[in-house]
């Protein structure tokens, strides 16, 4: 049994910086790629982040590149997120996703191709 669990999420003014933590269990978590979604009220999930399986590659949506930063520590089953310079476009409920489906690459954007899914952490972005 795969459990995701995220952490590091809460309310920061526009500008400033949060990093988000989700925690693996269950599974040889070395050898999953690992994303990062995110959902705002009214809206459909939507891509932020991928890293493959060993950590050395990674793929961002535009709308984060060069303000956010996915990164992967093997030993201690944990994929992180962290986030500069946000905006409150930035406010949504932040999800962290294990995938099978191609593992050795980074570019995988779909939420289809995530097997497991953790319950999500609020970020919220004051102007």
């Amino acid at each position: 049994q795969v459990q995701l669990v995220e952490s590091g999420g809460g309310l920061v003014q526009t500008g400033g910086s949060l990093r988000l933590s989700c925690a693996a269990s269950g599974r040889t978590f070395s050898t999953y790629g690992m994303g990062w979604f995110r959902q705002a009220p009214g809206k459909e999930r939507e891509f932020v982040a991928s890293i493959n399986w060993s950590g050395d590659r990674t793929f961002y949506a535009d709308s984060v590149m060069g303000r956010f930063t996915v990164s992967k520590d093997n030993a201690k089953d944990t994929v992180y997120l962290q986030m500069n310079s946000l905006k409150p476009e930035d406010t949504a409920v932040y999800f962290c996703a294990m995938r099978t489906f191609r593992p050795a690459l980074a570019n995988v954007v779909l939420p289809s191709q995530y097997a497991y899914w953790g319950q999500g952490t609020q970020v919220t972005v004051s102007s």
